[in-house]
């Protein structure tokens, strides 16, 4: 009989086992959680632990390294955790004795207060967080819930947005940029402004936000708000295939939108003759006239303007121009014109002896002629 009962002991011992761990980690979650929410007892100064990679982010950690030595004393411990041994916030860090942790951190639990995430790049578990009585806060470079994911500025000057901002939100464990808003700061898109632009203000912007976060950080908590489920948008990684004109899509606005995007990096590019041609030096829109006004201009055409030594392309509504080439090497739009334009175009029609046809990556290539047009 004791023999026969013994399977069920067993299982029943596994089950209250199983329910004992699960009770604990329930208490030990619902802790971390009454202590993020119900702060009001105590404040600054913090011991903070900042994740982060990339200048952006050095700029934030600059104001936390001040902070301890400032009259307010908003931090008294900082330590970086990074994600490599070769990004600027580990050099910083380094150059200014603070502790670098190597990740995943490991001797972190009930050693830090709050901690920051500023361009990070990286899932923090649960696990993780919950160790911190405060949260973990991430600074975004955006008005959330516009612009959630890992390039918010490119996408902000892409889509040629007139106003964007900076947020420091609460950490959720398993997605990126959905927590609590705790702060939120508006900033203008000036008409010619670049990412890197863009990202250099949001850095400075977005570290003063930081600090003034941290000064009221339990009334930040009691009063946090969720993000709202309307004008979500997202910003993914930007790939190489974006840099790829489309003429017969794409307008001036739009081409100027990202060429001041991605242009710095990733150069735009088109096809010419078969061959791939890198746009660099765009000027803007072109306003161009030809002697003959009964031939249209198709997406594409190409011709050269003396006055201004630049190459005009025509697009979904009008003309853009370019200063430079990369064919082989770098070419001004004189030498690209001189050395390789003009002859082919001759070459191909001798009545004719100016313009070509840059092709979409996409789009079936057309004749040369077809786009030939003698400009003024």
């Amino acid at each position: 009989m004791f023999l026969y009962m013994r399977p069920n002991v067993q299982t029943a011992v596994r089950s209250l086992r199983a329910f004992h761990r699960h009770c604990k980690q329930t208490w030990r979650r619902r802790e971390a959680e009454t202590r993020r929410g119900c702060c009001t007892h105590a404040g600054p100064p913090w011991r903070v632990l900042f994740f982060g990679s990339d200048d952006f982010a050095v700029e934030s950690l600059k104001l936390l390294t001040r902070s301890r030595s400032s009259g307010e004393k908003i931090v008294e411990r900082l330590e970086v955790v990074a994600l490599s041994s070769n990004v600027p916030v580990r050099s910083f860090a380094q150059e200014n004795d603070l502790r670098v942790h190597t990740w995943p951190p490991k001797d972190v639990d009930g050693r830090f207060d709050v901690g920051v995430v500023v361009s990070f790049g990286c899932l923090l578990p649960e696990k993780l967080i919950s160790t911190f009585p405060y949260g973990i806060l991430n600074l975004h470079p955006s008005l959330l819930p516009r612009w959630r994911g890992p390039a918010p500025i490119f996408h902000t000057i892409m889509h040629g947005d007139a106003v964007t901002g900076v947020t420091i939100m609460q950490i959720c464990a398993h997605r990126f940029d959905v927590g609590p808003i705790l702060n939120q700061q508006l900033h203008p898109v000036t008409e010619k402004c670049t990412a890197e632009e863009l990202g250099a203000a949001l850095a400075t912007k977005g570290a003063d936000l930081l600090i003034d976060t941290l000064k009221t950080l339990c009334q930040r908590i009691a009063n946090k708000r969720d993000q709202s489920q309307t004008g979500v948008t997202f910003a993914p990684k930007i790939k190489r295939s974006l840099s790829w004109m489309v003429w017969e899509e794409q307008t001036c606005h739009q081409i100027d939108c990202l060429f001041r995007a991605i242009g710095s990096r990733i150069p735009l590019q088109t096809i010419w003759m078969g061959r791939t041609l890198k746009l660099l030096d765009f000027v803007g829109k072109c306003h161009i006239s030809f002697s003959d006004e009964r031939r249209t201009p198709v997406p594409g055409s190409v011709t050269y303007q003396r006055e201004s030594n630049t190459l005009a392309v025509c697009c979904k509504d009008g003309w853009v121009g370019f200063k430079a080439v990369v064919l082989k090497k770098r070419l001004t739009a004189a030498d690209f014109y001189n050395g390789y334009l003009h002859q082919e175009v001759k070459r191909t029609n001798p009545q004719h002896t100016t313009e070509g046809l840059f092709v979409s990556k996409k789009i079936r290539p057309r004749k040369v002629s077809d786009a030939v047009m003698k400009c003024h």
